[in-house]
């Protein structure tokens, strides 16, 4: 259940989603990789001041899931209940701050939702039973037209063929809200992220869009799943399901006599200032057109923004279970350490395409910027404050603790800069500034030899005390910028510089009429 309230505040609310993973198999790195770099945008607006909500969860009623539980000889409901464990355990392996995670399948609040969004759009008059015969991917839970297929028949995703099925469903005319879907995500007021997202979608909508399937026969899943309203011999498609998660969470549907039930959805969706959801490209046809017609059908609020992200592959192929590719991300940072796996992200993943992952790209990162970069910085400046002033940090006016030339400009740009490239999810971007502060400061010290400086006061030398305290006091003030702002990317590594960064509470410095910092323990150990 979730732990965060949107607070009377004059800043904006931030509700932030990641899509939800079926659980018919392990964690993979892909999944990893979404849940941190949405992470890290619910921990950057919040070090902003911003009330935020963090959600995530699991996809259950999946007919893969049906069919990984009879392979494995268990009923539905005990497989996708331990493999549901599995995905909140890497909240503590990657050192995630969620607010809230929905499993479908168990969580009181899904259901309710589920069938009262169904009720909403069929008061609307969008839904109209039909038989279908069409093929059918189980990887992607989607059907697909012929010429939506590669050239050996397969969705491009999966290797397995599409299953050629006849069925009837229940189908929502998707048709009749094409023209507001497109003028919501043309204008902006919808946007997808980035740009090149964004034409893919308009691409698709202006090639026409057909009705679509919005749930299967019971008896296809054992009657896994939730069935329809006033007619049982259905359940509700999969996708329909899950994208219900967004607002399901936030107690949309709930029971109409408990006036409070409903307070999360009123203050972070209807009410809400930005809705965003993080997802991988493959699903971005369902969040960025069926989600919003479903939305819109319903007379609901639509998201604000949607940040679409490619692949991580490994010997350029798509990380997948289904593909024999999969990282588990857990043994990742049991052998490396949650630092190393979330910096990886934050670094190689780029804003548009696909990231080859290798073990030698972690451990170099790694090494190379946190190591040698941040932690040697740290480890210098703290050496030399100990020596020079007895771990005392002299006290200077913050206008000369910041100061003008290269290194003022990077600690004085770097919040601007993080700012507008999280607001593209541009992680990469938003590492480079802090990255810009560590490599300024290394070339300041260098150049500014606070050890020779030291050497000089000793001997009586006039002024040479008074610029070794501005020294020290601007590289202490760019590495208390560096651990601050490094606290969204990688919260635990962040959370060990402010230790020796800040060792005492702020009114005990402040009692003691003195700014100490602590002494220099490595913070970011070498991998290699």
């Amino acid at each position: 259940m979730p732990t965060s309230t949107a607070q009377a505040t004059s800043r904006p609310t931030f509700y932030v989603t990641t899509a939800i993973p079926y659980v018919n198999g392990d964690p993979h790195l892909g999944h990893a990789l979404e849940l941190v770099q949405t992470d890290v945008l619910a921990r950057h607006a919040r070090l902003r001041g911003r009330p935020t909500r963090f959600l995530t969860g699991t996809d259950d009623h999946a007919l893969k899931n049906v069919a990984a539980a009879r392979a494995a000889g268990r009923t539905v409901g005990e497989f996708v209940t331990e493999r549901v464990q599995d995905f909140r355990d890497l909240r503590s392996a990657l050192s995630l701050s969620t607010d809230d995670f929905l499993s479908t399948s168990a969580d009181p609040r899904h259901r309710p939702g589920v069938e009262a969004l169904w009720r909403r759009c069929a008061e609307a008059g969008d839904f109209y039973r039909r038989s279908y015969d069409g093929l059918y991917c189980a990887g992607c839970e989607q059907f697909y037209a012929p010429e939506e297929l590669d050239a050996s028949g397969r969705c491009g995703e999966h290797a397995p063929l599409p299953e050629h099925v006849v069925e009837e469903n229940w189908f929502f005319r998707l048709s009749r809200h094409a023209a507001r879907v497109r003028d919501e995500i043309a204008s902006g007021r919808v946007r997808v992220n980035p740009a090149a997202k964004r034409n893919e979608v308009l691409a698709f909508l202006d090639a026409g869009l057909e009705d679509f399937s919005v749930s299967r026969p019971a008896t296809r899943s054992d009657g896994w799943g939730v069935p329809v309203p006033g007619d049982p011999s259905q359940v509700v498609y999969v996708w329909w399901d899950a994208l219900t998660n967004y607002v399901t969470a936030l107690g949309y549907g709930s029971d109409p006599a408990d006036p409070g039930a409903a307070d999360d959805y009123r203050a972070w969706w209807s009410g809400g200032d930005e809705r965003v959801h993080v997802i991988g490209k493959g699903i971005t046809r369902f969040h960025a057109v069926y989600w919003l017609a479903l939305l819109l059908s319903a007379g609901e609020p639509l998201p604000t923004t949607i940040h679409v992200h490619d692949y991580v592959t490994a010997g350029g192929a798509k990380l997948a279970k289904s593909a024999g590719t999969a990282v588990h991300p857990v043994r990742l940072v049991d052998a490396y350490g949650t630092d190393a796996l979330r910096w990886w992200f934050a670094r190689e993943v780029p804003l548009l395409g696909d990231a080859e992952f290798t073990i030698e790209r972690l451990v170099a990162r790694h090494d190379d910027e946190l190591s040698n970069g941040v932690g040697n910085l740290v480890n210098r400046t703290l050496t030399l404050v100990h020596r020079s002033r007895d771990g005392v940090v002299p006290a200077l006016p913050h206008a000369l603790a910041t100061g003008p030339g290269e290194l003022g400009s990077a600690v004085g740009q770097v919040q601007e800069t993080v700012d507008a490239a999280l607001a593209d999810a541009d992680l990469r971007a938003a590492t480079g500034a802090v990255r810009r502060i560590v490599d300024a400061a290394n070339r300041y010290l260098n150049a500014e030899k606070p050890w020779e400086l030291a050497v000089r006061e000793r001997a009586g030398e006039p002024g040479a005390g008074e610029r070794l305290d501005e020294v020290l006091a601007r590289l202490v003030e760019a590495c208390r910028v560096v651990a601050a702002e490094l606290s969204p990317f990688v919260p635990d590594g962040a959370a060990r510089l402010r230790e020796q960064l800040f060792p005492a509470a702020t009114a005990d410095r402040q009692a003691a009429g003195r700014d100490r910092v602590g002494p220099p323990v490595p913070t970011f150990p070498r991998l290699a």
